[in-house]
């Protein structure tokens, strides 16, 4: 038996990011978002509400970090998803995490996150659904926790969490449970 649920955002996963930039006054300016990810082999794409700082942010400099939150850093990322710079001026410092400006794009890479995207605004396209902001990737930086022996990224190593949009919970993503191509290739035999 099923039950209709009417128009709902009901994916899941969806993705934990956050995006960081700078403000007007060059302090740190962090956001989490769930709506987004990558639309290109080098593009990032976000949706976001236009009143954001952080949207204003990335409009005035034309670029952010995208990063990807490990289960270490969940109170102060849900923080930053809680509170707006447009109210808590101090948001980022009272999260005691750190930050030091990306050598390839004019925005802050948080050192405590495992993944940071170094992302260079492409377009912006307001929609009759909102806004999305295009970003293309210069440049991925990874911490060396998070690399296997032979210097790839390892998704277990990570710790990351997916956001719960029906009951608004996170839940923490690391194992393996398949390999891609490879899982279901036995079934094109039949």
């Amino acid at each position: 038996m099923t039950k209709n649920l009417g128009v709902k955002p009901y994916l899941f996963p969806m993705p934990t990011y956050m995006i960081g930039t700078y403000n007007e006054d060059n302090s740190v300016d962090v956001m989490m978002m769930a709506w987004g990810g990558i639309c290109a082999e080098d593009m990032v794409a976000l949706n976001l509400e236009a009143e954001h700082k952080t949207v204003a942010n990335i409009e005035a400099r034309k670029a952010f970090t995208l990063a990807i939150p490990g289960t270490d850093t969940l109170k102060e990322s849900d923080f930053l998803g809680i509170a707006t710079a447009n109210k808590v001026a101090d948001k980022f410092e009272r999260t005691g995490l750190h930050a030091v400006k990306s050598e390839r794009v004019d925005a802050p890479i948080i050192t405590e996150y495992p993944i940071t995207l170094e992302c260079e605004v492409v377009e912006m396209q307001t929609q009759p659904y909102g806004l999305r902001v295009l970003g293309k990737i210069v440049n991925v930086i990874a911490d060396e926790s998070v690399l296997d022996e032979a210097g790839k990224v390892d998704a277990g190593r990570i710790h990351a969490f997916a956001f719960d949009q029906m009951q608004h919970g996170y839940y923490a993503i690391g194992e393996k449970v398949g390999q891609a191509w490879s899982s279901g290739a036995d079934l094109m035999k039949k």
